[in-house]
């Protein structure tokens, strides 16, 4: 390993090591569009800095003891946006965690602000083509069981990217290893956390459990 490649692990190290104590108790809470990558990238983040990683959704289905699908067939989407909304206020009570929620999550009200108590939000943005190919996958999309799902996609753009443009950070999601999107994650978090007051970094750490 050559000494400029030593120096670009070491400065990692201490940017992973810097993000993780900045957190305190919160979240880093991962929001977007289905398909936009949100759990697959989520897992590689929360390795990356050595922190749980929870889906929202899987969580929504063990609480219910039914999938997603069946609770919208069975109770309609309210339904589920109530559960969903107390699951989450729940799990952001875990922190620190990297916390990957549905894509109508953070539409709700309260979930946003639960969120921006307890969080950090980064929205993985995708485009209509990446969106498509990446749904195409899997048939286990309620919202997109229709004749047109195209359409849909472009409904639930055109309404959900003006709320998540709210979100703290907005990161690209696009035809990238997971590696390569987590790496902007981090670099975005390290310049936010650079431009971050000092009093607002002891504030979020005062919020740490005092240890023995």
């Amino acid at each position: 390993m050559t000494q400029r490649n030593t120096a670009q692990l070491s400065n990692r190290r201490q940017q992973l090591a810097e993000i993780r104590q900045s957190l305190g108790q919160n979240s880093l809470v991962l929001i977007g569009l289905m398909g936009a990558g949100k759990s697959a990238v989520g897992r590689r983040l929360a390795a990356s800095l050595d922190l749980p990683f929870t889906d929202a959704d899987s969580e929504i289905e063990a609480a219910a003891g039914q999938s997603i699908g069946e609770i919208f067939a069975e109770h309609g989407e309210a339904y589920f946006r109530t559960g969903e909304r107390k699951v989450i206020a729940r799990l952001l009570e875990n922190g620190p965690q990297v916390l990957a929620t549905g894509g109508g999550a953070y539409m709700d009200p309260e979930t946003r602000d639960a969120i921006k108590t307890h969080g950090t939000s980064i929205w993985l943005k995708a485009n209509l083509r990446v969106l498509m190919k990446r749904v195409g996958r899997r048939d286990n999309r309620p919202l997109l069981q229709v004749d047109n799902p195209e359409a849909v996609m472009k409904k639930l753009m055109a309404e959900r990217h003006p709320i998540y443009a709210g979100a703290d950070i907005t990161i690209e999601s696009r035809e990238a290893p997971h590696e390569v999107m987590v790496g902007n994650i981090l670099d975005a978090l390290a310049s936010q956390l650079a431009q971050e007051t000092p009093r607002g970094i002891e504030d979020r750490l005062e919020q740490q459990p005092e240890t023995d």
